[in-house]
């Protein structure tokens, strides 16, 4: 063994270390290999640096431009509106369609964004179909993880797999985007197969842990403990209407708010003030206290709908919520009420309370006259509270959620992800060059600024795959891959190229739960090439093994999915390792059939 392979494996073994240990994040881990390794010679400056301008990362950071751009103008959400219909209420039809329809977002998409994307959507069918939330969330969250392996884009080491494969040879075939598409579209049947017939056995039956219970945060429950929760209420044709909510005396008599109101006509108001008239046939939206709310509706001889129905998608977490703001001493509000300063019409919120010394009014608000300091808390769509926030004389106490939908730039969202899908299939332009063409293209037609586009890269990501595939040109390059190469085929002996690149996905598994997927890529592609090279096997096809292998990370918490799902799934380690252990084998048994059937070996 050379001293540059000792050096280099040095360095692989505090990698791994930083990964396992977590003494630092990530990203820091790839920025020391950028600065240790030249530094020992192991690379050149120029190496140690060429990851940052490599087809990977520049495809990588041109894909996330993509996805919220997609996010941005709300075409994820139409998707989700659209298949959510057809649900119905069977578990097993549930967890396939949303399980399957994230593995589809999942491949030209980051994987934890379109988990995020369908988790307030698959909780909210829970809720109403009386179906545990963790029977569907960790299918649906392993299906994303899968999903990734649909196109070549659609995780980091596939992303990466084209780029790692030519440190070892660099005249080699690289793949195309859909090469993989076989494989992934095989190992999501199986998924889906698997939650279908042992879903029963190895998920737990649990309703999941929430910070929050209602459209508040954990705080501000905390201090308006009595608001209460949203309900649907039905007003029946019967109503002896049309009354205005100023004669109905709602708020006075019941503590409880109106936030919506759809009539029969299909036109909505979701800032009704005093003014407005309720009618029969007419369908409230309303936040109060659940026992003064059941005395409402007896009162009015009402009906309260078991779930959000009509308002489902409008008044979801994922579109409005209730927030708290501050009135400073410049604002205009201070001296005035709300109701003379027509608070609702100007600014599309509802003030739900008013918290003064200690002390939180709910009733009479409208006519309080506002002081600096006192909070209001105010419920509405997220896109109004991002465009109050920007006014002086109120300051938010949190951060608002949501963003501003550009629903109007959908077309353009969605025509620059086709553009640069048909350069990369019908004029074979390189993947970088052509998912950078659908990034900028998402800038020139303002569905993105190019600041909006910066912060929605994410850089951590970036730097870690710049940082690491210097490591992987110095694994190569000492002889370290060629000679573990060596010493794990003397150790195994003569055996099929089968049983080689079953043990390769099985290393390459082992790397992905102990360490990053991007780190086992660098790891194993130049390891598996070598491996390959020796036992006379194709080197390209043991390089999609270990790229495919990457996501086969089940059974423990350690994927940015399963940590997303695991508190709102309710779930615990040990129910990562039940479902997981048997996915994990499942995964393996598929994968390497797949590819032994669509690419021989």
């Amino acid at each position: 063994m050379t001293l540059s392979i000792t050096l280099v494996m040095g360095v692989l073994f505090l990698a791994i270390l930083l990964f396992i240990f977590e003494w630092v994040r990530v990203d820091v881990v790839g920025i020391l290999m950028m600065i240790i390794l030249p530094l020992l010679g192991l690379v050149t400056p120029k190496e140690a640096i060429s990851g940052l301008s490599s087809n990977a990362v520049v495809s990588i950071i041109a894909v996330i431009i993509i996805g919220a751009g997609l996010d941005k103008t709300g075409a994820m959400n139409s998707l989700a509106r659209v298949l959510l219909k057809f649900a119905g209420k069977s578990e097993s039809r549930i967890m396939v369609l949303i399980s399957g329809t994230v593995a589809f977002i999942s491949s030209f998409m980051q994987n934890i964004g379109a988990a995020a994307l369908f988790m307030p959507a698959a909780k909210r069918i829970c809720r109403q179909t009386n179906i545990p939330v963790s029977r569907i969330l960790m299918p649906m969250g392993f299906c994303a993880i899968i999903g990734g392996c649909i196109t070549l884009i659609g995780s980091s080491p596939l992303i990466l797999l084209n780029d790692v494969m030519k440190i070892s040879d660099p005249n080699i075939e690289p793949f195309g985007l859909f090469a993989v598409t076989p494989v992934g579209i095989a190992l999501i049947i199986a998924a889906l197969i698997y939650f279908i017939v042992l879903g029963r056995f190895i998920l737990p039956a649990g309703d999941g842990q929430e910070g929050s219970s209602g459209p508040m945060s954990t705080n501000l429950e905390q201090t308006y403990q009595d608001i209460g929760n949203l309900f649907e209420i039905q007003v029946p044709d019967s109503f002896d209407g049309p009354k205005t909510l100023d004669e109905c005396d709602i708020r006075p008599m019941f503590f409880t708010s109106v936030v919506a109101i759809a009539s029969k006509g299909s036109t909505t108001n979701f800032s009704p003030d005093l003014t407005e008239t309720i009618s029969g046939g007419d369908t409230l939206a309303v936040e109060g206290p659940p026992e003064l709310v059941v005395k409402m509706v007896r009162s009015f001889g009402w009906q309260i709908k078991e779930d959000l129905e009509i308002f489902a998608e409008s008044l979801s977490p994922n579109n409005a919520g209730i927030m708290e703001t501050i009135i400073t001493p410049r604002s205009e509000l201070v001296g005035s009420t709300l109701q003379t300063f027509s608070f609702r019409k100007k600014n599309g919120v509802n003030p739900l309370a008013i918290f003064r010394g200690n002390k939180t009014f709910v009733g009479g608000i409208s006519t309080m006259i506002l002081q600096p300091g006192d909070a209001l808390l105010l419920q509405g769509p997220w896109e109004k509270f991002h465009y109050l926030k920007e006014k002086q004389g109120l300051v938010f106490t949190e951060d608002v959620q949501g963003e501003i939908i550009r629903s109007d730039k959908m077309k353009f969202a969605v025509g620059s992800l086709l553009l640069a899908l048909t350069m990369i299939l019908g004029f074979h332009v390189q993947l970088s060059i052509a998912l950078l063409s659908g990034a900028m293209a998402m800038v020139l037609s303002n569905v993105l600024s190019i600041d909006e586009a910066y912060e929605s890269v994410d850089w951590m990501t970036v730097f870690l795959l710049g940082g690491l595939i210097p490591l992987g040109i110095a694994f190569e390059k000492t002889g370290a891959a060629k000679l573990i190469a060596e010493t794990i085929m003397g150790t195994i002996g003569t055996v099929s190229p089968l049983i080689l690149l079953t043990v390769i996905a099985i290393l390459t598994s082992f790397f992905t739960l102990v360490a990053s997927n991007v780190g086992a890529t660098v790891l194993m592609v130049p390891l598996a090439m070598n491996m390959a090279g020796t036992a006379g096997a194709d080197p390209r096809i043991a390089a999609l093994v270990v790229g495919v292998a990457c996501s086969n990370t089940f059974i423990l918490p350690t994927h940015q999915v399963n940590a997303l799902i695991m508190r709102p799934g309710g779930y615990k380690t040990l129910d990562y390792f039940r479902a997981g252990s048997g996915m994990t084998i499942l995964y393996l048994v598929v994968m390497m059939a797949a590819i032994s059937i669509f690419y021989g070996i």
